[in-house]
C-alpha cells in the first residue's frame, strides 16, 4: 500500500505541474480543455467573508463536493484551512480510492498533498491565508482504473470578462 501511495504521488507530481495550467483562460486536462468559468461549481458565488465554502461539481459522472473551512486550533491538518472532498457516484459515497489534491495560490505557488479518509470525506490541510483566488484540484482513480481530474476556485468568484 505504501508503495502504491508513493507511486500515485509521483504520478500526480508529473501530471499536475504548473506549466499544465499556464495556458491563460483554458486549462488542458487529459487531452480536454475547460474554460475558467467551467471550473466554478454549481453553487454559485460565495463572498470571502463566508466562514465555509461548499461547492458540488460533476467530474466525469462523479458528484464531487469541495468543502473548505478555516481550521480551528484542534482541527488543523497541516494548514490554516481544511480542504475536504466527497466523491459520489449515483448517490453512493465512494471511499476506497487514492485521492490527490493540488492547490495553486494567488501568488502562483503550488502544493500537492494526498487526502486522508475522514468519515465520508477525504481531507487535508493547506495554508490559504493569502488574499485572492486559489485553484483547488483533485485527481482520483476509480475502481475501473480510470483517472478523473477536476477542480474549483476558492473563494468561488466568477472570472472577469476578457
Amino acid at each position: 500500500m505504501k508503495k502504491f501511495m508513493m507511486m500515485t504521488t509521483a504520478m500526480m507530481a508529473m501530471v499536475m505541474t504548473q506549466p499544465l495550467f499556464a495556458a491563460g483562460d483554458t486549462h488542458p486536462m487529459h487531452g480536454a480543455t475547460m474554460d475558467h468559468a467551467a471550473m466554478h461549481g454549481e453553487m454559485g458565488n460565495m463572498n470571502e467573508t463566508t466562514t465555509k465554502f461548499l461547492v458540488k461539481k460533476m467530474i466525469d459522472g462523479y458528484a464531487v463536493t469541495f468543502h473548505v473551512m478555516a481550521a480551528s486550533s484542534e482541527m488543523q491538518h497541516g494548514g490554516s484551512h481544511n480542504v475536504m472532498v466527497k466523491i459520489e457516484k449515483e448517490g453512493e459515497n465512494l471511499s476506497k480510492m487514492p485521492v490527490n489534491s493540488k492547490v495553486i495560490g494567488p501568488d502562483g505557488q503550488s502544493a500537492s498533498k494526498m487526502l486522508m479518509k475522514m468519515g465520508d470525506w477525504y481531507m487535508t490541510g493547506y495554508d490559504l491565508n493569502l488574499v485572492g483566488e486559489y485553484q483547488l484540484m483533485v485527481l482520483f482513480k476509480s475502481a475501473d482504473g480510470q483517472k478523473h481530474f477536476g477542480g474549483v476556485y476558492y473563494p468561488d468568484s466568477k472570472p472577469a470578462a476578457h
